[in-house]
């Protein structure tokens, strides 16, 4: 291998070295709440999917669930969309217009920050919302993703 061939190589190799170990971060980005009132403790990634594309009106086991967004700029709803919800932001939104345009839903509500999600969520039984990693969710109920 000539040194040419060599520094590519371990230019490739970093790259993917700083992929990998960037994705556990990314998992950190956000936590989901929910109602206290809500008996769950987890919920599965596609499970909480379906119920912030409304294809699901219940949270697994029973219970209506109310989905509830940040704002179409937040970094945190990309984060949110991105991993959950396995689309892009603006690729969830071309959804919601193709729902509405066919008459079938509206997305859900969305809220301007974590503080009105919190309150949101709070105050609504079956209530399940997502807010930064570094919010303080005292009042509402961090479950787990699986």
């Amino acid at each position: 291998m000539n040194t040419l061939s060599r520094s590519f190589a371990a230019a490739v190799a970093a790259c993917l070295l700083s992929l990998t170990s960037a994705a556990p971060l990314a998992a950190q980005d956000f936590k989901v709440i929910v109602n206290s009132a809500n008996p769950i403790s987890d919920i599965s990634a596609a499970a909480l999917s379906k119920i912030f594309l409304k294809e699901a009106a219940a949270f697994p086991g029973g219970g209506s669930a109310t989905p509830v967004d940040l704002g179409k700029s937040s970094p945190v709803r990309a984060a949110f969309s991105k991993r959950i919800i396995g689309r892009p932001v603006s690729a969830v939104d071309t959804y919601w217009q193709q729902q509405i345009f066919s008459g079938k839903d509206v997305p859900p509500a969305a809220k301007a920050s974590d503080d009105d999600v919190i309150a949101f969520v709070k105050s609504t039984p079956g209530a399940v919302g997502y807010v930064s990693a570094a919010a303080s969710t005292a009042g509402v109920k961090v479950v787990d993703v699986k």
